[in-house]
């Protein structure tokens, strides 16, 4: 079936519509809190949540920064990007344990990990979630579908309700784009 450009826009203005606007500002003060209190931001996720993951992460170290010798900036890195220690990590021990793995080496109580999965239900993700759970991090999902488990265990979620893997990827980067937006004239206002 052929969907043309101006019904995909309109039914994704549909969704956009639909979304939860105070999920994404309490999402905009958690991160300012990780911002005022020096702590590290980690994004995770699979696929095209990947490289949502990796764009955020750069975006928020780098996007959020007000001026080059900012003393203090938002810390944020994304367990995407790492790709010989992802592949020892899926060869040695299993693909389900690659972020939680990272974790485990540089993620501190009071950390912060937000978790991109379409589905919501990724292994990998939930294992990381879990554990971020259990010691200590706080934990954001952003998912699509019905939100899947990582709704369920995520301190934090925004969902986006939406049963297309392709669009929900599309509407998280717009989401994304947007708090990164937002943050930059919250700390400029607050630093």
């Amino acid at each position: 079936m052929k969907i043309d450009f101006k019904n995909y826009i309109d039914d994704l203005k549909v969704v956009i519509d639909s979304l939860y606007f105070p999920e994404i500002e309490k999402f905009i003060d958690i991160i300012v809190d990780a911002y005022e209190n020096d702590k590290f931001v980690f994004v995770i996720g699979n696929g095209g949540s990947a490289a949502n993951a990796s764009h955020f992460a750069q975006d928020l170290a780098k996007g959020t920064r007000l001026k080059l010798d900012q003393p203090g900036r938002l810390k944020a890195i994304s367990l995407t990007d790492n790709t010989p220690f992802i592949t020892a990590l899926g060869n040695d021990d299993g693909y389900d344990t690659i972020f939680e793995q990272q974790l485990r080496v540089i993620g501190s109580k009071g950390d912060y990990l937000i978790s991109i999965s379409g589905s919501g239900n990724s292994p990998n993700i939930i294992k990381a979630v879990e554990w971020a759970n259990e010691n200590g991090l706080i934990t954001i999902g952003l998912t699509g579908f019905d939100g899947g488990k990582l709704k369920k265990i995520a301190h934090h979620s925004i969902n986006v309700v939406l049963h297309d893997m392709c669009t929900a990827e599309s509407v998280h980067s717009v989401i994304l784009h947007y708090v990164v937006l937002e943050l930059r004239e919250r700390l400029k206002k607050s630093g």
